[in-house]
C-alpha cells in the first residue's frame, strides 16, 4: 500500500479530481456529522442517496489480505459475504479505524466512495448508482458532496456488484 494520506490531501486530491474530471457537483458545509442518517439529514437529501463507504479487510490465506472500499446506499449494510465471495476469500471484516484512516486519507466516519490508493479497490452496489445524484463527505465531518451520478461513474470507475444487505 501507498503512504498515508491526511485529511487535506485526500480533500484536494478530490477536488481536483473533480475539477479536472469537469464533473457537476456542489459542496455542502453543514454542522460536523459521521453517521450516515444524520448527515443526510443536515445535507437535506433521502437516506438512500448517501454513499455509505466502509473499508472492509478480505483474508485472502493466513497471510494475504485485501481492502476494498464497499459504498452501499446510506439505508443499507454492507454485505460481508458478498463482498467475500467476490474475492474467494477466507472472511471478510470491517476494517480496524486506523487503517482505515490510513488507506483512506479520510477521518472515520467521512470516508470517500473512492480512493487514491491503486491497491485499495472500490466497489459500488448498483442500486446507489440508480440517483441522478449521490452524496457523501470530502474525507472530513463537516463538509460534503453532491454529485451527478454520471460523474461519478465515470471519474471514479467503481467495480459494481450487488454488495447491500437490508437495514442500515
Amino acid at each position: 500500500m501507498s503512504s498515508a494520506l491526511t485529511t487535506a490531501d485526500s480533500r484536494n486530491r478530490l477536488l481536483d479530481l473533480l475539477a479536472r474530471g469537469g464533473a457537476r457537483y456542489r459542496l455542502l458545509h453543514h454542522a460536523p456529522q459521521g453517521r450516515t442518517d444524520l448527515a443526510s439529514t443536515l445535507r437535506g437529501h433521502s437516506l438512500d442517496q448517501a454513499a455509505k463507504s466502509l473499508v472492509i479487510r478480505v483474508a485472502l490465506s493466513s497471510k494475504r489480505r485485501r481492502y476494498v472500499i464497499a459504498v452501499v446506499p446510506g439505508d443499507r449494510r454492507v454485505d460481508l459475504p458478498a463482498v467475500n465471495a467476490l474475492y474467494a476469500g477466507r472472511e471478510a471484516s470491517f476494517a480496524a479505524r486506523d487503517v482505515a484512516e490510513r488507506l483512506t486519507g479520510c477521518v472515520s466516519g467521512s470516508i470517500m466512495p473512492l480512493s487514491f490508493d491503486p491497491d485499495l479497490d472500490v466497489i459500488a452496489d448498483p442500486d446507489l448508482l440508480a440517483h441522478e445524484e449521490i452524496f457523501f463527505n470530502t474525507g472530513r465531518l463537516d463538509e460534503s458532496v453532491a454529485l451527478r451520478t454520471e460523474c461519478y461513474r465515470t471519474l471514479v470507475a467503481p467495480r459494481v456488484e450487488a454488495i447491500a444487505g437490508r437495514g442500515a
